[in-house]
């Protein structure tokens, strides 16, 4: 089973100095069978005592507080991993109405099964009417939707940020990885099947997959006797065991790796550092810079990036 090395560096630098910076983490790698953590190293500027916890979703989260002056602020994870699962899932023949008896015994999945708001909803009820067939298993209709998304949306960078909505992305027909997943998880809604939002990594090692060597996201769907099964839109494929898993959610903003709030009157910067390494010695790294604006106080999200875009997964 592949081993990687991903290094990732999240950089605050201000213009002049903040206080009471108090910030919320999720740079842990998940707790699951399909993966192993070798090692996890994690250093703050200050050193920060860091309180950990597991969230709703089964997520380790973290918080800490910077109360001193600071006029940078370095968060860094260096994680060992390896991963465990197959490259080509078998999946069992689930039908909609397997999946519906669990969905009405388990508030969970009735929570992830619920759809968003949507103004444009006869354009997602059009696309539903494409592709559900209550005779298609629920893979099928996973992997009908993923492909659906794949051929019909623009693979596109900069066009979108971390506030894009479903609609602008309908409107739009392109975006990112985060912008396929949340497109994917309401058109599953749609169809009565819990989908959750995943931030991670993807490592291929230079295959010609969208993401490579920086946060990725992804959808996991709920499929009767197999449990959460990976699919990744942007690439059109199940996931597989160069996918890392950091966190789960209803969508980005329950997986957001680093947010937070400052006081002082400043302007800040942000750039963040990934780098993958494989066992062949290959490293795919870059930096990427992002102005921010915020108002002293207001929170400061650092959504997952793309070593090119910035701010959001890609």
């Amino acid at each position: 089973m592949p081993v990687f090395r991903i290094h990732h560096v999240t950089k605050y630098e201000y213009d002049r100095p903040v206080k009471e910076s108090m910030n919320s983490i999720m740079i842990y790698p998940f707790q699951s069978t399909e993966q192993e953590t070798l090692q996890h190293e994690l250093f703050i500027t200050g050193s920060p005592e860091v309180f950990t916890y597991i969230d709703y979703w089964g997520n380790r989260a973290g918080t800490f507080n910077l109360l001193p002056l600071h006029t940078e602020l370095v968060i860094e994870s260096k994680l060992l991993v390896r991963t465990l699962s197959s490259e080509a899932p078998v999946l069992p023949a689930s039908s909609i109405a397997e999946l519906e008896a669990l969905v009405n015994k388990d508030l969970q999945l009735a929570e992830l099964a619920r759809v968003s708001a949507v103004k444009r909803l006869v354009q997602m009820e059009e696309y539903v009417a494409q592709l559900f067939d209550p005779g298609k298993t629920i893979a099928g209709l996973v992997e009908d939707t993923c492909g659906f998304i794949f051929s019909g949306f623009t693979y596109i960078k900069g066009i979108t940020n971390i506030e894009t909505t479903v609609d602008d992305i309908l409107e739009k027909k392109a975006g990112v990885c985060q912008d396929f997943a949340h497109v994917m998880l309401e058109l599953l809604r749609m169809m009565g099947i819990p989908a959750r939002y995943v931030s991670g990594y993807i490592c291929p090692n230079k295959n010609g997959m969208r993401g490579e060597g920086a946060t990725h996201a992804w959808v996991e769907a709920y499929i009767p006797g197999a449990g959460w099964t990976g699919s990744d839109p942007t690439n059109n494929i199940w996931v597989t065991n160069h996918h890392v898993k950091l966190a789960v959610g209803r969508d980005f903003n329950s997986c957001s790796p680093v947010k937070g709030s400052f006081k002082g009157p400043a302007r800040q910067s942000l750039s963040v550092y990934v780098s993958v390494g494989y066992e062949d010695g290959e490293t795919f790294g870059a930096l990427n810079k992002v102005e921010l604006e915020k108002q002293p106080g207001s929170e400061i999200p650092e959504p997952i990036f793309d070593t090119f875009a910035g701010q959001q997964q890609q």
